[in-house]
């Protein structure tokens, strides 16, 4: 084994293998092991351009004193008979002699170390495990490899981030995930841990994160390199903004995304839309956006409105826009080979194409395939088509829908992109999904960019993207499993987060016990990033089905207005609507904040309060920005609600005005109209 040492660098060569260790910004470091002949170019998120740092190195001889120390064995299992010491301001990366990595801070304490099970100085006397730390397996046949990296396990951790999974739990401790996109999953492989660092795995490829009390295991199932990011911070707030730093921050929300947002499945035609919008302003309600939902279109893929249903979308823009409304319109990556644009595209290679077998990815109301969204040609392509026929109307604003992509199957291995196999960058599709959106908006001027889309991948951020948490079900669990998946997606570093208010699937507007649902969990979206309504809403209207062209048309679910759901409840949301507007100058600096520093909008209590160690704990409520913490009344029929507060200040609940000191859990009313949120010490906000 040779090390080599240069200020911005330093390089291990061992037979075939090579790693670099690399500054890679403030207090964070870039580690990356190949086993060809030169290392693999691709940054994949690890694009932006960090603050330039030089590594300290430090050479230390073996200690001869030490009792363990024997030159016969020294000389037969130890490669270099040196440690080196690397430093970059908090984070230092000590590789032992035979070239294993352990990472501390600033103090001396253990972040973390790479998990080896070889001979060495403790257990030579042993019969050796043979399991490295860093382990890429060369596939059969081809230039790829099986990655596998393992770090040790630390009792008591927690881990948080990670991005978006439909489960109950915050900390993801114990937990096995995989790294690849679905419907409500969203794979975003950066994690904040209790011992103060961040850990980013940047490698797109279809795999696990494995959590594990033994060990720590990534793999990859096909890749060219290891490559991850590590950073130490004092805070949670810290880490978030070193690792933003070298991905990229969002921008700043436009103020049409502050306010209220309307949606259903589905406004069939203009004039039902623009029915919905007149009434809600008639009544004196604020709405800020309002959805052009899915199948608007005649057939998937041609990129624009069906002139039946639609027939004038520019002058419905204009109307819009004089009531203070902006126009959101559903784009999805799906073409129908029947679509006007497919013989183009598949010409142009522009379409994801499979290895083997029929070229279908999706059968649902036509016959469908995605289009390439990391192909350059085919992002420019995607955005003139909107650009044509959205764009020149007054539409700014996309709903990306069906960004993961949507595979029915999910058979990564049998799918092939611009930018390599599916298995190898797969995790990168909404990415560039997001990036057609935003670099053609961009060439027309536009300054204020948002898209909303089903699922991101570290480095969206930076492209505008408001992720929202997929087809999730009508339920309190589901509800509840939303909470975490909010939190964990804002740690990973995308700031603008949403979910369907009431959920997507199976809610039935004339159900009480879905009405309570729907009102406590939209006192929780008033609360969020993005205060969005939407659901399928059963039963769906009896309707013969209905083909233009001979092509069917989708219809719809019930009435998802906030007048919906009787006059009662329609008086709550009212009144959460209101609180929203109240807040938007505090959201507003929220959001500031999120694009200047990376701090999450929404985020579990320790970002805010990491010295109290029982806030690491608290996985049912969260701050909302620096001042309010919020608490969603997730189980039916609740009248009240324990909630923990943070110690370090008082705390005043917003309902009832009374004053509690911190770092002690109280009992709160928490009637249908209310969800308990508490002010922090110093600080005035009218909410209630």
């Amino acid at each position: 084994m040779a090390v080599m040492a240069e200020k911005s660098r330093v390089t291990i060569i061992d037979g075939k293998s090579t790693l670099w260790i690399e500054p890679w910004g403030r207090d964070s470091l870039r580690i990356r092991m190949t086993k060809e002949a030169h290392m693999d170019p691709n940054d994949w998120a690890l694009t932006e351009e960090v603050e330039a740092c030089e590594l300290e190195i430090l050479e230390e001889e073996l200690d001869t004193t030490d009792p363990w120390y024997q030159p016969e064995e020294w000389t037969k299992y130890h490669q270099t008979g040196k440690q080196y010491t690397l430093r970059n301001g908090k984070i230092t990366c000590v590789i032992n002699t035979e070239g294993w990595l352990s990472f501390y801070n600033q103090k001396g304490e253990l972040l973390t170390k790479e998990y080896w099970r070889n001979r060495n100085r403790i257990n030579r006397y042993c019969v050796p495990l043979r399991i490295d730390a860093r382990e890429l397996k060369p596939i059969p046949g081809t230039s790829d490899y099986e990655l596998t990296a393992r770090f040790e396990a630390f009792e008591g951790e927690k881990i948080f981030g990670m991005g978006q999974y439909q489960e109950k739990n915050l900390d993801k401790k114990g937990a096995c995930l995989e790294l690849a996109h679905r419907n409500s999953q969203a794979s975003v492989p950066f994690l904040i841990s209790s011992r103060g660092y961040g850990f980013f795995w940047n490698n797109p490829a279809i795999g696990t994160a494995t959590f594990a009390t033994n060990k720590t295991e990534w793999y990859a199932r096909s890749t060219k390199k290891l490559d991850y990011f590590i950073t130490a911070g004092d805070t949670p707030f810290a880490i978030e903004e070193n690792y933003s730093a070298a991905t990229g921050r969002t921008p700043m929300m436009p103020e049409y995304g502050l306010g209220y947002w309307q949606c259903k499945l589905r406004y069939r035609t203009q004039e039902e839309l623009l029915a919905v919008a007149r009434e809600h302003k008639r009544r004196g309600l604020p709405m800020d956006a309002i959805v052009v939902d899915f199948f608007h279109w005649t057939r998937q893929g041609e990129f624009r409105f069906e002139p039946r249903d639609w027939p004038d979308p520019e002058a419905m823009v204009k109307e819009l826009k004089a009531l203070g409304i902006e126009t959101v319109v559903s784009v999805w990556p799906t073409i129908d080979e029947q679509s006007c644009n497919f013989g183009k595209m598949a010409e142009q290679g522009y379409l994801v194409a499979p290895d083997r077998g029929q070229p279908h990815h999706m059968t649902w109301m036509g016959n469908t395939v995605f289009y390439d969204a990391t192909h350059p040609g085919a992002q420019k392509f995607v955005w003139e088509e909107c650009k044509k026929n959205y764009y020149k109307y007054g539409i700014r604003c996309f709903w990306l829908d069906e960004a993961e992509p949507e595979y029915g199957p999910y058979d990564f291995d049998n799918y092939r992109y611009y930018a390599g196999p599916a298995l190898q960058c797969s995790n990168v599709y909404p990415v560039g999904y997001a990036k057609g959106f935003y670099d053609g908006l961009k060439a027309e001027g536009e300054t204020q960019i948002l898209s909303l889309v089903r699922c991101a991948w570290a480095g969206s951020q930076k492209y505008g993207v408001l992720t929202w948490s997929g087809d999730i079900y009508s339920s309190f669990q589901s509800m509840r499993e939303q909470l975490q998946a909010g939190l964990n997606m804002c740690v990973a570093g995308i700031p603008w987060w949403t979910s369907d208010i009431g959920g997507f699937l199976g809610g039935d507007i004339s159900d009480p016990a879905f009405k309570e649902l729907l009102v406590r969990w939209f006192a929780f979206g008033a609360f969020c990033p993005v205060f969005r309504m939407h659901g399928e809403r059963s039963p769906w209207y009896e309707r013969e089905q209905e083909f233009i062209n001979g092509v069917r048309q989708l219809t719809s679910g019930q009435d998802n207005e906030v007048w919906s759901f009787g006059e009662e409840n329609y008086e709550i949301l009212t009144k959460y609507l209101f609180i929203r507007e109240r807040l938007l100058p505090y959201i507003r600096e929220c959001m500031r904040q999120a694009s200047e520093t990376g701090a999450p909008v929404m985020r579990p209590l320790f970002f805010d309060f990491s010295e109290d160690k029982e806030a690491w704990n608290v996985e049912d409520a969260y701050m909302f920005g620096p001042d309010l913490l919020v608490a969603p009344v997730m189980e039916a029929g609740a009248i009240e609600r324990e909630v923990y507060l943070p110690d370090g200040c008082s705390w005043t609940d917003a309902n009832t005005k009374q004053v509690y000191e911190g770092g002690q859990r109280v009992t709160v009313p928490a009637p249908l109209d209310i969800i308990p949120v508490f002010v922090r010490e110093g600080k005035e906000y009218s909410i209630y």
